[in-house]
């Protein structure tokens, strides 16, 4: 049986928990497919003792500010329960174990098959965001066995890890986390690639994001020019290569180019025999299941701040999709806000 929607929402993390409220505040019929058994699935996966690097100040979506002292630093688990309760509090339709299959456009309208289930909107919102699939680099496969290997995605505390050296290969923030947390217990080597600058998690008394949001920083386009310089280069927020290896004992290794057997080898030509290595190497896109012209030939969505060039499609929880804050939790708002804006200007004129 086909059920129709006005819009279709896919993704119940952040962003598309933030669109599914304001699309209820409108009063659109809708539907928030989520593939997971329970909503913010991908801050489940991540590791135990994860800690935002914004204050629970600026990590609240739009109608409930997030929970507690707001100049505190909220735990994976304070984010998962949040946006559990978020859908709750909302009563925001959220249609769980909904996996997408397949979206396509048919005679003017958009059919996306969910399961046994199909249903057909004239709009749709692919909220599922920038943790998709784990990236591995291709040299992991050089690695023997009997070496064991996570991604980032796959980590959850050091009892994960065997003991004997641990390599993190990955030198943003999550890199930084796990190889502080790892050193408390293992003997730890972060490969960095390219360096990223460090800004401290507060400065004066005052978080760091106070002052990005107080000078308009954090709002700046990805097509202005501060934008263009800022989103190349993603920050190291309250981690310093300098204090990791000086404090925590960890040794800063350069980008890693092979593996053979047990041993990694970097640029500068050592090598390391590693018992465990940690993949902190970030995400790929997966929209292999969408059947219209906006992914482009790196599997890359095509869009105008979410806006996409198939009439009723749009994207939204991207990294940069439009600014710096497009992707976190206290700023996914502002995007939400103007997909949902386009949303009612499509339904306007196609009623015309």
């Amino acid at each position: 049986m086909t059920k129709r929607r006005d819009v279709i929402v896919v993704g119940a993390g952040q962003a598309g928990l933030a669109l599914g409220y304001l699309l209820s505040r409108d009063g659109r019929d809708f539907t928030i497919l989520e593939a997971a058994a329970e909503p913010a699935a991908a801050w489940r996966r991540r590791w135990d003792s994860l800690r935002l690097f914004t204050s629970a100040r600026y990590s609240g979506l739009p109608g409930w500010a997030f929970p507690g002292d707001p100049d505190r630093y909220p735990t994976r688990d304070d984010v998962v329960a949040y946006l559990t309760e978020y859908a709750r509090r909302f009563e925001l339709p959220v249609q769980l174990d909904s996996p997408v299959r397949s979206l396509r456009r048919v005679d003017g309208t958009y059919e996306v098959t969910a399961g046994d289930r199909t249903y057909q909107a004239e709009q749709v919102v692919i909220a599922t965001g920038p943790f998709q699939r784990p990236r591995v680099p291709p040299i992991a496969a050089g690695l023997d066995p009997s070496v064991r290997q996570l991604h980032s995605s796959d980590y959850r505390s050091p009892a994960d890890v065997p003991t004997g050296p641990v390599l993190v290969v990955g030198g943003g923030n999550s890199g930084f986390q796990i190889a502080e947390e790892l050193a408390g217990s293992h003997e730890v080597h972060l490969s960095i690639g390219s360096r990223q600058t460090p800004l401290p998690q507060r400065i004066l008394g005052r978080d760091l994001f106070w002052y990005l949001d107080a000078t308009g920083l954090i709002r700046k386009s990805a097509d202005s020019r501060i934008g263009r310089r800022m989103s190349g280069r993603d920050p190291l927020i309250g981690s310093r290569p300098r204090t990791l290896r000086r404090r925590h004992g960890v040794r800063l290794r350069p980008r890693a180019i092979d593996t053979q057997g047990p041993h990694v080898a970097f640029t500068d030509g050592a090598t390391l025999r590693v018992g465990a290595v940690v993949w902190a190497t970030g995400y790929c896109s997966d929209y292999a299941w969408i059947e219209a012209p906006v992914v482009d030939e790196h599997g890359s969505p095509v869009h105008r701040r979410g806006v996409t060039s198939s009439p009723g499609l749009y994207f939204l929880g991207l990294t940069w999709m439009h600014t710096r804050g497009s992707a976190l939790l206290g700023w996914v708002e502002d995007d939400a806000e103007y997909i949902a804006a386009e949303i009612g200007r499509f339904d306007a004129g196609t009623k015309e």
